[in-house]
């Protein structure tokens, strides 16, 4: 890895953080689900501080970025890390940016207390699983994602 830095992101770079997620979601292949904004990035993350993002540099150029917050975990007691998303540029993958984010979060995991870091994965994605397993990672084979998007949500939330 060349000279590198991490470093929490700017309020004036909410586009910037809007430009990975939609490079993330080009990768995912669902470019088609991005509809955040740079006003609600800005909102979500530095007005209500609901997440935190960290770049990773190299010699001063942002080459990648990690989009985390805090959940909690009734077995566990106390507070946890989840990481949302983790996008290292293609053309500088393979040289340690995602695995040296993905320590940053975990220090920052363990300074707060945190019982736990998880993540969910792309089971087609096997660059980062071989990463994820790498560290010590084990994948929760017993559980699924479930999701309601934003329409679901509202139609179940009226119902009586």
């Amino acid at each position: 890895m060349r000279s590198s830095n991490i470093r929490p992101a700017r309020p004036d770079e909410a586009g910037l953080v809007l430009e990975f997620i939609k490079r993330l979601a080009v990768y995912e292949r669902c470019a088609d689900d991005v509809v955040a904004d740079e006003a609600s990035i800005y909102h979500s993350l530095f007005v209500e501080r609901s997440a935190e993002v960290v770049f990773v540099e190299e010699e001063g150029t942002v080459v990648g970025f990690a989009l985390f917050f805090h959940n909690f975990s009734t077995f566990v007691g106390r507070k946890g890390m989840y990481l949302e998303d983790l996008f290292i540029l293609p053309e500088k993958r393979g040289r340690g940016y995602g695995k040296a984010l993905l320590k940053y979060v975990a220090e920052l995991a363990v300074e707060r207390n945190c019982g736990r870091m998880e993540w969910i994965c792309l089971d087609w994605n096997e660059s980062a699983l071989s990463i994820y397993r790498s560290i010590g990672a084990a994948p929760l084979s017993d559980w699924t994602v479930q999701r309601l998007d934003e329409q679901a949500l509202k139609r179940f939330a009226a119902t009586e």
